[in-house]
């Protein structure tokens, strides 16, 4: 899962949006460096993540990348957000931009800086900020956007060069994938409503 998909999430199970954006920008052990409540998103995030990647369903799918499948899942997240805004009212009572102001309070970095408990790495400040006021998660509505940003991604390191290859599958089995989203997808909800992190 990508931004919106880890933020929704994050709603549906009651934990803390900010944890889960943190999930992707802290390493090791959060305990004791974050209030409770976002150390438990930050777990939950990791557990998203987990139980995506190991599950049958995304297993199954990556040999459609050819030999670009080891940059499956990293296109997948951002593809799973395209998804998601696409078939956001079944999974969502409020629309997407009411939901995009409540989660942008409890997690756009200027809205943070007031709590004292809460240190935020330098990566996330800039790539959050940049995420809200850029308006990337609606930007995702467009697919061809979310080949700008796996695109944007690719030119990070040489190592991930071949990512921008992966929109050229997402285009050709669009149909597939967006039926396989909206199958996963009901089973992670479940999955975050009903996990016992520690």
């Amino acid at each position: 899962m990508n931004f919106l998909g880890h933020l929704h999430l994050a709603h549906v199970s009651n934990s803390s949006l900010l944890g889960n954006l943190l999930g992707d920008f802290v390493r090791g052990n959060p305990q004791g460096h974050y209030p409770p409540k976002v150390t438990h998103g930050i777990r939950l995030h990791r557990f998203i993540d987990s139980f995506t990647d190991s599950h049958p369903a995304i297993a199954a799918i990556k040999p459609l990348f050819g030999e670009r499948r080891r940059y499956a899942p990293i296109a997948l997240d951002v593809f799973w957000d395209h998804c998601l805004v696409q078939h956001w009212d079944k999974f969502h009572q409020q629309s997407l931009a009411q939901f995009c102001e409540h989660a942008q309070q409890l997690t756009h970095p200027k809205f943070i800086h007031s709590a004292p408990d809460i240190i935020l790495p330098e990566r996330y400040q800039k790539v959050i900020t940049s995420m809200w006021d850029g308006g990337w998660i609606y930007s995702y509505q467009d697919l061809d956007n979310v080949g700008f940003a796996l695109s944007r991604m690719s030119q990070r390191s040489v190592r991930m060069a071949p990512l921008s290859d992966c929109f050229a599958t997402l285009q050709q089995h669009y149909q597939t994938l967006d039926q396989v989203f909206l199958d996963f997808y009901p089973e992670v909800i479940e999955a975050v409503t009903e996990a016992k992190l520690k």
